[in-house]
Order: C-alpha cells, then structure tokens, then sequence
C-alpha cells in the first residue's frame, strides 16, 4: 500500500513524519536530562514510545500505520493525531500534538514541560 490515505500522505511520507515527531520527543528528553530540568525515561520500541515521569506515570505514543495517525496516552486520556499542514492535530478538537504532548507531560511531571517539533 503506498497509495495516499486519508492524511494525504504516502506510506513513505506518513513513516518520514510520523518518525520524526519520535526523534524529535527522544531529543527533547535527552536535552532536558542533559540540563537537569527533569529525568524522563524514554524507551522507544519500533513505533511506540514510551515516557516515563519520576513519579512513575507514563505517556505513550505510538504511530497507527494503517490509519496514518500518532497516538498519544497519558493519564488523562487517548488522543488521535492526523498530519495535516504540515503538523500532526488531534481528530477531535484540533489541537496540535506537540501542544496536547506538553500539556499533559507538565500535568504528569508536575512542573512546566514543552516539546516542541524539531
């Protein structure tokens, strides 16, 4: 199947971005250890990554191939993101991942985390 999908990717395309926004997260975290803001343990498995906070509590993100969507679960919910515009928004309301990512990673963490695309 590489055909476009309902994000207007092809496979390759959706997998170039979709792998990205993982990088990106993993880069983030290793940055905000390496500057001693907080020690997130980010263990990434194919394609779902998993963050977890000091306080044990996770958030998940893992990509959804036959969907072209990324997933994100956290403590206060799921989220389906689909790539549109160049970023990836949430299939409910509209907001943007890495905004939603930030949110609930500070709710977790206790203190203000932001993520941001590279």
């Amino acid at each position: 199947m590489s055909g476009p999908n309902s994000s207007g990717l092809t496979d390759a395309q959706y997998h170039q971005r979709a792998s990205g926004v993982l990088a990106s997260i993993e880069s983030t975290v290793d940055r905000m250890l390496q500057d001693d803001v907080i020690d997130i343990d980010a263990q990434r498995t194919g394609g779902l990554l998993e963050l977890e906070f000091p306080n044990g509590s996770k958030i998940v993100v893992n990509l959804q191939p036959p969907l072209h969507e990324l997933w994100l679960a956290a403590r206060a919910g799921g989220y389906h993101f689909r790539h549109a515009e160049g970023h990836w928004f949430d299939t409910r309301d509209g907001t943007e991942f890495f905004e939603t990512l930030s949110r609930e990673a500070t709710a977790q963490a206790g203190r203000a985390i932001r993520f941001s695309a590279a």
